[in-house]
Protein backbone atom coordinates (compact mmCIF):
# COMPACT_ATOMS: atom_id res chain seq x y z
CA UNK A 1 0.00 0.00 0.00
CA UNK A 2 1.59 3.19 -0.82
CA UNK A 3 0.62 7.08 0.41
CA UNK A 4 1.19 10.33 -1.20
CA UNK A 5 2.33 12.99 1.12
CA UNK A 6 0.21 16.60 0.78
CA UNK A 7 2.38 19.48 0.02
CA UNK A 8 3.22 21.29 2.36
CA UNK A 9 1.24 24.51 3.40
CA UNK A 10 2.58 27.84 3.40
CA UNK A 11 0.25 30.55 3.94
CA UNK A 12 -4.18 31.06 4.56
CA UNK A 13 -5.49 30.66 1.01
CA UNK A 14 -7.12 33.67 1.33
CA UNK A 15 -5.27 36.30 -0.94
CA UNK A 16 -4.32 39.54 -0.65
CA UNK A 17 -3.90 41.13 -4.32
CA UNK A 18 -6.60 42.67 -5.43
CA UNK A 19 -6.69 40.62 -8.69
CA UNK A 20 -5.89 36.91 -9.81
CA UNK A 21 -2.40 36.31 -10.75
CA UNK A 22 -1.09 36.48 -14.53
CA UNK A 23 1.82 34.51 -15.59
CA UNK A 24 4.94 36.50 -15.86
CA UNK A 25 5.30 37.76 -19.10
CA UNK A 26 8.50 38.32 -21.63
CA UNK A 27 10.87 40.49 -20.57
CA UNK A 28 10.82 44.11 -21.10
CA UNK A 29 12.21 45.53 -24.16
CA UNK A 30 14.72 47.46 -24.34
CA UNK A 31 13.15 50.56 -25.63
CA UNK A 32 10.81 50.59 -22.90
CA UNK A 33 14.02 50.42 -20.29
CA UNK A 34 14.72 53.36 -21.79
CA UNK A 35 11.81 54.91 -20.96
CA UNK A 36 11.57 54.02 -17.40
CA UNK A 37 14.89 54.97 -16.66
CA UNK A 38 14.35 58.43 -18.17
CA UNK A 39 10.93 58.37 -15.52
CA UNK A 40 13.35 57.20 -13.17
CA UNK A 41 15.26 60.05 -13.28
CA UNK A 42 12.99 62.81 -13.98
CA UNK A 43 12.84 63.85 -10.15
CA UNK A 44 16.24 64.14 -9.17
CA UNK A 45 16.71 66.13 -12.51
CA UNK A 46 14.30 68.39 -11.70
CA UNK A 47 14.80 68.58 -8.04
CA UNK A 48 18.49 69.39 -9.12
CA UNK A 49 17.89 71.98 -11.79
CA UNK A 50 15.72 73.77 -10.33
CA UNK A 51 16.82 73.81 -6.07
CA UNK A 52 14.51 75.56 -4.00
CA UNK A 53 12.21 73.25 -1.43
CA UNK A 54 9.09 72.13 -0.64
CA UNK A 55 9.31 72.92 2.99
CA UNK A 56 12.02 74.20 4.87
CA UNK A 57 12.52 70.45 6.52
CA UNK A 58 14.16 69.56 2.78
CA UNK A 59 16.99 71.77 3.66
CA UNK A 60 17.38 71.38 7.52
CA UNK A 61 16.05 68.14 8.32
CA UNK A 62 18.51 66.77 5.89
CA UNK A 63 21.16 69.11 3.82
CA UNK A 64 22.06 71.16 6.32
CA UNK A 65 22.79 68.71 9.14
CA UNK A 66 24.68 66.44 6.81
CA UNK A 67 27.19 69.95 5.82
CA UNK A 68 27.55 70.68 9.63
CA UNK A 69 28.72 67.01 9.73
CA UNK A 70 30.87 66.84 6.49
CA UNK A 71 32.29 70.35 7.46
CA UNK A 72 32.04 70.73 10.93
CA UNK A 73 29.94 74.09 10.89
CA UNK A 74 26.27 74.76 9.77
CA UNK A 75 22.59 75.62 11.30
CA UNK A 76 20.61 72.98 13.35
CA UNK A 77 17.09 72.80 13.85
CA UNK A 78 16.04 72.78 17.38
CA UNK A 79 15.12 68.86 16.73
CA UNK A 80 18.73 68.20 15.96
CA UNK A 81 19.43 70.11 19.46
CA UNK A 82 16.43 68.01 21.06
CA UNK A 83 16.71 64.64 19.53
CA UNK A 84 13.79 64.21 17.69
CA UNK A 85 15.60 62.56 14.27
CA UNK A 86 17.94 59.67 13.55
CA UNK A 87 20.82 60.50 11.92
CA UNK A 88 20.86 58.06 9.30
CA UNK A 89 20.10 59.75 6.20
CA UNK A 90 22.24 63.11 7.42
CA UNK A 91 25.34 61.09 7.87
CA UNK A 92 24.80 59.08 4.37
CA UNK A 93 24.96 62.44 2.81
CA UNK A 94 27.22 63.61 4.54
CA UNK A 95 29.45 61.06 3.29
CA UNK A 96 28.77 61.69 0.12
CA UNK A 97 29.54 65.34 0.45
CA UNK A 98 32.99 64.61 1.73
CA UNK A 99 33.67 62.06 -1.46
CA UNK A 100 32.53 64.91 -3.19
CA UNK A 101 35.04 67.59 -2.33
CA UNK A 102 37.43 64.83 -2.68
CA UNK A 103 36.74 64.64 -6.23
CA UNK A 104 36.58 68.44 -6.21
CA UNK A 105 33.00 69.24 -6.46
CA UNK A 106 32.30 72.48 -4.92
CA UNK A 107 29.47 74.05 -6.55
CA UNK A 108 26.05 73.53 -4.67
CA UNK A 109 24.07 72.49 -7.96
CA UNK A 110 26.92 69.62 -7.91
CA UNK A 111 27.29 68.38 -4.86
CA UNK A 112 23.34 68.59 -4.98
CA UNK A 113 23.32 66.07 -7.87
CA UNK A 114 25.82 64.15 -5.97
CA UNK A 115 23.37 63.24 -3.03
CA UNK A 116 21.01 63.08 -5.97
CA UNK A 117 22.42 59.44 -7.00
CA UNK A 118 21.24 57.18 -3.93
CA UNK A 119 17.93 59.01 -4.65
CA UNK A 120 17.40 57.71 -8.14
CA UNK A 121 18.07 54.25 -6.97
CA UNK A 122 16.13 54.20 -4.72
CA UNK A 123 13.45 55.75 -6.79
CA UNK A 124 14.16 53.31 -9.75
CA UNK A 125 13.47 50.86 -7.44
CA UNK A 126 9.98 52.00 -6.03
CA UNK A 127 9.12 52.03 -9.71
CA UNK A 128 10.53 48.58 -10.16
CA UNK A 129 8.25 47.31 -7.77
CA UNK A 130 5.29 49.18 -9.06
CA UNK A 131 6.37 47.43 -12.25
CA UNK A 132 6.03 43.83 -10.77
CA UNK A 133 3.02 44.55 -8.21
CA UNK A 134 1.07 45.49 -11.69
CA UNK A 135 2.35 42.96 -13.78
CA UNK A 136 1.01 40.48 -11.54
CA UNK A 137 -2.36 42.18 -12.23
CA UNK A 138 -2.30 42.26 -15.99
CA UNK A 139 1.10 41.00 -17.26
CA UNK A 140 3.65 43.15 -19.11
CA UNK A 141 1.90 45.75 -21.28
CA UNK A 142 -0.38 46.48 -18.00
CA UNK A 143 2.66 46.80 -16.00
CA UNK A 144 4.69 49.09 -18.09
CA UNK A 145 1.43 51.69 -18.48
CA UNK A 146 0.60 51.02 -14.93
CA UNK A 147 4.76 52.32 -14.20
CA UNK A 148 4.51 55.19 -16.19
CA UNK A 149 1.03 56.38 -14.64
CA UNK A 150 2.93 56.22 -11.29
CA UNK A 151 6.30 57.33 -12.26
CA UNK A 152 4.55 60.58 -14.36
CA UNK A 153 2.09 61.49 -11.59
CA UNK A 154 2.34 64.53 -10.95
CA UNK A 155 3.26 64.53 -6.94
CA UNK A 156 5.55 62.05 -7.68
CA UNK A 157 7.54 64.02 -10.34
CA UNK A 158 7.96 66.93 -6.91
CA UNK A 159 8.86 65.36 -4.34
CA UNK A 160 10.67 62.14 -5.36
CA UNK A 161 13.56 64.09 -6.06
CA UNK A 162 13.69 66.39 -2.60
CA UNK A 163 15.37 65.22 0.40
CA UNK A 164 12.19 65.10 2.06
CA UNK A 165 11.36 62.45 5.13
CA UNK A 166 8.26 61.74 3.14
CA UNK A 167 9.53 60.73 -0.41
CA UNK A 168 12.84 58.26 1.39
CA UNK A 169 10.01 56.63 3.32
CA UNK A 170 6.96 56.74 0.62
CA UNK A 171 9.56 54.46 -1.97
CA UNK A 172 10.83 52.14 0.78
CA UNK A 173 7.00 51.76 1.35
CA UNK A 174 5.96 50.61 -1.96
CA UNK A 175 8.90 48.33 -2.19
CA UNK A 176 7.97 47.20 1.22
CA UNK A 177 4.89 46.12 0.30
CA UNK A 178 5.20 44.99 -3.25
CA UNK A 179 7.41 42.35 -1.34
CA UNK A 180 4.59 41.48 0.79
CA UNK A 181 2.15 41.18 -2.12
CA UNK A 182 4.33 38.06 -3.25
CA UNK A 183 3.00 34.59 -3.50
CA UNK A 184 5.68 32.66 -4.59
CA UNK A 185 9.37 32.65 -2.18
CA UNK A 186 7.81 34.04 1.04
CA UNK A 187 11.04 33.98 3.07
CA UNK A 188 13.06 36.45 1.14
CA UNK A 189 9.83 38.22 0.32
CA UNK A 190 8.69 38.41 3.85
CA UNK A 191 12.46 39.27 4.86
CA UNK A 192 12.56 41.93 2.08
CA UNK A 193 9.42 43.56 2.94
CA UNK A 194 10.08 43.88 6.70
CA UNK A 195 13.76 45.35 5.90
CA UNK A 196 12.00 48.40 3.23
CA UNK A 197 9.21 48.67 5.81
CA UNK A 198 11.99 49.25 8.35
CA UNK A 199 13.62 51.49 6.62
CA UNK A 200 10.57 53.74 5.85
CA UNK A 201 10.20 53.96 9.45
CA UNK A 202 13.73 54.90 10.02
CA UNK A 203 13.28 57.54 6.89
CA UNK A 204 10.03 59.23 8.35
CA UNK A 205 9.01 57.74 12.11
CA UNK A 206 5.52 58.56 10.72
CA UNK A 207 5.62 55.87 8.71
CA UNK A 208 5.22 53.36 11.27
CA UNK A 209 1.56 53.65 11.16
CA UNK A 210 1.28 52.15 7.38
CA UNK A 211 3.96 49.48 8.92
CA UNK A 212 1.70 48.37 11.58
CA UNK A 213 -1.37 49.13 9.34
CA UNK A 214 0.74 46.22 7.00
CA UNK A 215 0.64 43.82 10.16
CA UNK A 216 -2.61 44.02 10.70
CA UNK A 217 -3.59 43.20 7.39
CA UNK A 218 -1.08 40.14 6.79
CA UNK A 219 -2.90 39.28 9.99
CA UNK A 220 -6.59 38.82 8.85
CA UNK A 221 -5.34 37.51 5.90
CA UNK A 222 -3.72 35.16 8.36
CA UNK A 223 -0.66 35.06 6.00
CA UNK A 224 1.64 33.90 9.22
CA UNK A 225 4.74 33.00 7.22
CA UNK A 226 4.99 36.15 5.63
CA UNK A 227 4.23 37.75 8.78
CA UNK A 228 7.13 36.20 10.50
CA UNK A 229 9.72 36.91 8.42
CA UNK A 230 8.17 40.40 7.88
CA UNK A 231 8.96 40.98 11.60
CA UNK A 232 12.20 39.45 11.37
CA UNK A 233 13.72 41.61 8.39
CA UNK A 234 11.77 45.01 10.41
CA UNK A 235 13.47 43.55 13.49
CA UNK A 236 17.09 44.00 12.16
CA UNK A 237 16.38 47.64 10.92
CA UNK A 238 14.99 48.88 14.67
CA UNK A 239 18.14 47.12 15.94
CA UNK A 240 20.17 49.24 13.72
CA UNK A 241 18.53 51.66 14.80
CA UNK A 242 19.14 51.43 18.25
CA UNK A 243 22.30 51.18 17.82
CA UNK A 244 22.49 54.06 15.71
CA UNK A 245 21.13 56.22 18.17
CA UNK A 246 23.16 54.93 21.24
CA UNK A 247 26.37 56.06 19.16
CA UNK A 248 24.91 59.57 18.01
CA UNK A 249 22.42 60.60 20.78
CA UNK A 250 23.68 58.59 23.90
CA UNK A 251 20.53 56.40 24.05
CA UNK A 252 19.16 53.66 22.24
CA UNK A 253 16.27 54.80 20.14
CA UNK A 254 16.49 57.94 21.83
CA UNK A 255 15.16 59.71 18.39
CA UNK A 256 12.09 57.28 18.13
CA UNK A 257 11.10 57.91 21.78
CA UNK A 258 11.47 61.63 21.54
CA UNK A 259 9.63 61.77 18.11
CA UNK A 260 6.64 59.91 20.19
CA UNK A 261 7.09 61.97 22.86
CA UNK A 262 6.98 65.19 21.40
CA UNK A 263 4.41 64.07 18.91
CA UNK A 264 1.62 62.11 19.91
CA UNK A 265 2.16 61.70 23.66
CA UNK A 266 2.07 65.59 24.78
CA UNK A 267 0.74 67.06 21.88
CA UNK A 268 3.39 69.34 21.54
CA UNK A 269 3.85 69.46 17.43
CA UNK A 270 -0.23 70.62 17.51
CA UNK A 271 1.06 73.59 20.23
CA UNK A 272 4.30 74.74 18.38
CA UNK A 273 3.07 74.65 14.98
CA UNK A 274 -0.79 74.87 14.97
CA UNK A 275 -3.50 72.60 15.05
CA UNK A 276 -6.35 71.81 11.99
CA UNK A 277 -9.82 70.13 11.91
CA UNK A 278 -10.22 66.68 11.09
CA UNK A 279 -11.49 67.41 7.44
CA UNK A 280 -8.29 69.34 6.43
CA UNK A 281 -6.99 67.04 4.32
CA UNK A 282 -10.08 66.27 1.91
CA UNK A 283 -9.54 69.39 -0.38
CA UNK A 284 -5.74 68.50 -0.76
CA UNK A 285 -6.74 64.71 -1.46
CA UNK A 286 -9.73 65.76 -4.39
CA UNK A 287 -6.81 68.34 -5.99
CA UNK A 288 -4.17 65.90 -5.45
CA UNK A 289 -5.56 62.44 -6.39
CA UNK A 290 -6.09 62.11 -10.53
CA UNK A 291 -9.23 61.63 -11.80
CA UNK A 292 -8.61 58.11 -13.38
CA UNK A 293 -7.79 57.11 -9.66
CA UNK A 294 -10.79 57.22 -8.14
CA UNK A 295 -12.55 55.16 -10.71
CA UNK A 296 -9.96 52.54 -10.86
CA UNK A 297 -9.92 52.45 -7.05
CA UNK A 298 -13.25 51.23 -6.64
CA UNK A 299 -12.85 49.13 -9.86
CA UNK A 300 -10.18 47.26 -8.17
CA UNK A 301 -12.19 47.10 -4.72
CA UNK A 302 -15.10 45.60 -6.65
CA UNK A 303 -12.81 42.90 -8.18
CA UNK A 304 -11.91 42.25 -4.44
CA UNK A 305 -14.02 39.56 -2.70
CA UNK A 306 -12.32 39.85 0.86
CA UNK A 307 -9.74 42.05 1.82
CA UNK A 308 -8.55 45.10 -0.40
CA UNK A 309 -5.16 45.15 -1.84
CA UNK A 310 -1.82 46.23 1.03
CA UNK A 311 -1.93 49.17 -0.29
CA UNK A 312 -5.11 50.78 -0.29
CA UNK A 313 -5.27 49.19 3.30
CA UNK A 314 -2.50 50.89 4.59
CA UNK A 315 -3.23 54.43 2.98
CA UNK A 316 -6.87 54.34 4.31
CA UNK A 317 -5.53 52.97 8.23
CA UNK A 318 -3.20 56.01 7.63
CA UNK A 319 -5.50 58.58 5.98
CA UNK A 320 -7.96 57.63 9.46
CA UNK A 321 -4.72 58.46 11.58
CA UNK A 322 -3.41 61.48 10.42
CA UNK A 323 -6.90 62.99 10.18
CA UNK A 324 -7.19 61.97 13.76
CA UNK A 325 -4.00 64.32 14.83
CA UNK A 326 -4.45 67.63 15.51
CA UNK A 327 -1.56 68.77 13.57
CA UNK A 328 -1.55 68.35 10.11
CA UNK A 329 0.54 69.43 6.74
CA UNK A 330 -0.60 68.71 3.12
CA UNK A 331 3.19 67.09 2.94
CA UNK A 332 1.93 63.91 5.15
CA UNK A 333 -0.31 62.87 2.84
CA UNK A 334 2.24 62.15 0.36
CA UNK A 335 3.27 58.77 0.81
CA UNK A 336 -0.93 57.76 1.37
CA UNK A 337 -1.24 59.08 -2.54
CA UNK A 338 1.52 57.09 -3.45
CA UNK A 339 0.48 54.20 -2.35
CA UNK A 340 -3.13 54.66 -3.86
CA UNK A 341 -1.56 55.71 -7.08
CA UNK A 342 0.20 52.11 -7.01
CA UNK A 343 -2.88 50.70 -6.25
CA UNK A 344 -5.33 51.82 -8.59
CA UNK A 345 -3.02 52.40 -11.79
CA UNK A 346 -3.37 48.92 -12.85
CA UNK A 347 -6.97 48.77 -12.87
CA UNK A 348 -6.89 51.43 -14.86
CA UNK A 349 -3.81 50.54 -17.35
CA UNK A 350 -5.52 46.99 -18.14
CA UNK A 351 -9.21 48.50 -19.06
CA UNK A 352 -7.60 51.14 -21.49
CA UNK A 353 -5.67 48.10 -22.92
CA UNK A 354 -8.42 46.01 -23.55
CA UNK A 355 -8.63 44.90 -27.32
CA UNK A 356 -12.05 45.71 -27.40
CA UNK A 357 -11.68 48.99 -28.07
CA UNK A 358 -10.02 50.70 -31.51
CA UNK A 359 -6.55 51.54 -31.71
CA UNK A 360 -7.11 55.28 -32.13
CA UNK A 361 -9.71 55.12 -28.93
CA UNK A 362 -6.66 53.15 -26.95
CA UNK A 363 -4.21 55.69 -27.37
CA UNK A 364 -6.53 58.58 -26.78
CA UNK A 365 -7.27 57.50 -23.70
CA UNK A 366 -3.52 56.87 -22.43
CA UNK A 367 -2.79 60.07 -23.56
CA UNK A 368 -6.19 61.55 -21.33
CA UNK A 369 -4.86 59.78 -18.67
CA UNK A 370 -0.89 60.53 -18.46
CA UNK A 371 -2.13 64.11 -18.79
CA UNK A 372 -4.43 63.37 -16.18
CA UNK A 373 -1.42 62.12 -13.99
CA UNK A 374 0.25 65.13 -14.64
CA UNK A 375 -2.22 67.52 -14.04
CA UNK A 376 -1.74 67.36 -10.04
CA UNK A 377 1.58 68.69 -9.95
CA UNK A 378 0.17 71.94 -10.42
CA UNK A 379 -1.86 71.68 -6.97
CA UNK A 380 0.39 69.59 -5.28
CA UNK A 381 2.23 70.73 -2.92
CA UNK A 382 0.36 74.18 -2.99
CA UNK A 383 3.52 75.93 -1.62
CA UNK A 384 6.08 77.94 -3.55
CA UNK A 385 9.31 76.25 -3.85
CA UNK A 386 11.18 79.50 -4.06
CA UNK A 387 13.60 77.66 -6.50
CA UNK A 388 14.41 81.09 -8.07
CA UNK A 389 16.05 82.40 -4.55
CA UNK A 390 17.93 79.38 -4.01
CA UNK A 391 19.88 79.61 -7.62
CA UNK A 392 20.16 83.17 -6.90
CA UNK A 393 22.01 82.29 -3.32
CA UNK A 394 23.76 80.42 -5.43
CA UNK A 395 24.73 82.24 -7.86
CA UNK A 396 25.49 85.53 -5.88
CA UNK A 397 28.19 83.69 -3.45
CA UNK A 398 30.28 81.54 -6.33
CA UNK A 399 33.17 84.20 -6.86
CA UNK A 400 35.71 84.40 -4.53
CA UNK A 401 35.14 88.07 -3.73
CA UNK A 402 31.74 87.29 -1.56
CA UNK A 403 32.25 87.67 1.83
CA UNK A 404 29.03 87.79 3.32
CA UNK A 405 25.74 87.46 2.52
CA UNK A 406 21.76 89.16 3.19
CA UNK A 407 18.68 87.53 1.93
CA UNK A 408 15.71 89.87 1.78
CA UNK A 409 12.50 88.83 2.12
CA UNK A 410 12.69 85.32 3.72
CA UNK A 411 12.65 84.14 6.87
CA UNK A 412 16.00 81.25 7.76
CA UNK A 413 14.14 78.43 8.13
CA UNK A 414 13.05 79.26 3.99
CA UNK A 415 16.73 80.06 3.21
CA UNK A 416 19.14 77.86 2.03
CA UNK A 417 21.42 77.63 5.17
CA UNK A 418 24.88 76.90 4.45
CA UNK A 419 24.43 73.85 2.16
CA UNK A 420 23.56 76.48 -0.88
CA UNK A 421 25.90 79.13 0.50
CA UNK A 422 29.06 76.78 0.16
CA UNK A 423 31.27 78.27 2.23
CA UNK A 424 31.67 79.77 5.94
CA UNK A 425 30.88 83.10 5.68
CA UNK A 426 28.51 85.68 7.98
CA UNK A 427 24.98 85.43 6.45
CA UNK A 428 21.58 87.10 7.62
CA UNK A 429 18.19 87.35 6.43
CA UNK A 430 15.60 89.53 7.19
CA UNK A 431 12.23 90.85 5.96
CA UNK A 432 12.34 94.38 5.97
CA UNK A 433 14.66 96.81 6.21
CA UNK A 434 13.49 98.41 9.29
CA UNK A 435 14.70 95.16 11.26
CA UNK A 436 17.62 94.74 13.24
CA UNK A 437 19.30 92.39 10.68
CA UNK A 438 18.89 94.22 7.75
CA UNK A 439 20.81 97.61 10.18
CA UNK A 440 23.42 95.09 10.98
CA UNK A 441 24.25 93.92 7.78
CA UNK A 442 24.56 97.21 6.47
CA UNK A 443 27.24 98.43 8.85
CA UNK A 444 28.88 94.68 8.64
CA UNK A 445 31.22 95.29 5.77
CA UNK A 446 31.84 91.49 4.99
CA UNK A 447 28.59 91.49 4.28
CA UNK A 448 29.31 92.49 0.43
CA UNK A 449 26.21 90.27 -1.25
CA UNK A 450 22.44 90.63 -1.30
CA UNK A 451 19.61 88.78 -2.61
CA UNK A 452 15.98 89.98 -2.46
CA UNK A 453 12.79 88.68 -3.52
CA UNK A 454 10.58 90.87 -5.46
CA UNK A 455 12.62 94.13 -5.58
CA UNK A 456 11.79 94.12 -1.45
CA UNK A 457 14.39 96.50 0.38
CA UNK A 458 15.80 97.30 -3.25
CA UNK A 459 16.29 101.18 -2.52
CA UNK A 460 17.68 100.92 0.84
CA UNK A 461 20.22 98.46 -0.36
CA UNK A 462 21.13 100.87 -3.36
CA UNK A 463 21.68 103.77 -0.66
CA UNK A 464 23.89 101.65 1.74
CA UNK A 465 26.39 101.01 -1.67
CA UNK A 466 25.05 98.02 -2.58
CA UNK A 467 24.31 97.88 -7.11
CA UNK A 468 22.39 95.46 -8.87
CA UNK A 469 24.70 92.32 -10.73
CA UNK A 470 22.15 90.04 -11.69
CA UNK A 471 18.96 88.97 -11.61
CA UNK A 472 17.53 85.14 -11.19
CA UNK A 473 13.08 85.18 -12.05
CA UNK A 474 11.66 87.15 -9.20
CA UNK A 475 15.45 87.89 -7.04
CA UNK A 476 17.69 90.84 -7.59
CA UNK A 477 21.82 90.18 -6.86
CA UNK A 478 23.57 93.14 -5.76
CA UNK A 479 26.95 93.28 -4.74
CA UNK A 480 28.67 96.26 -3.26
CA UNK A 481 32.90 96.68 -2.92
Amino acid sequence: MTTSTPPPMTESPVPLPSEAVTPLAAPVGRGWLWVLGAVALAPAVLAVAQLGRIHPDEVYQTLEPAWFRAHGYGVLAWEWRDGLRNWAVPLLASWLLRLADLLGITHPQAYRAVLALPQVALHGWMLMATYRFAQRRGGQRTALLATLLVGLYGPVLVFAGRTMSESLSAAFLVVGLEALDRKERLDSAGWLGGLALGLAVVTRYGSAVFVAAALVGLVLASRWRTLAFTCAGGALVALALGALDALTWGTPFHSFLAYVRFNVLSGGAARQFGANPPGFYIPVLLGALPLWAWGSLGLALRQRRRLPSLPVFCAAVYGVAVSATAHKEERFLYPALVLLGVAAAPSLAAWLLEERWPTWLRRGGVALALAATLLPAAFYPPADLRGDQFRAIVAATRDEGATGLLIVNEGLWGSGGYFYIGKNIPWLNCDWPYERNFRAAMKHRAINRAVTFQGRALQELQAAGFRVVGQVGRETILARD
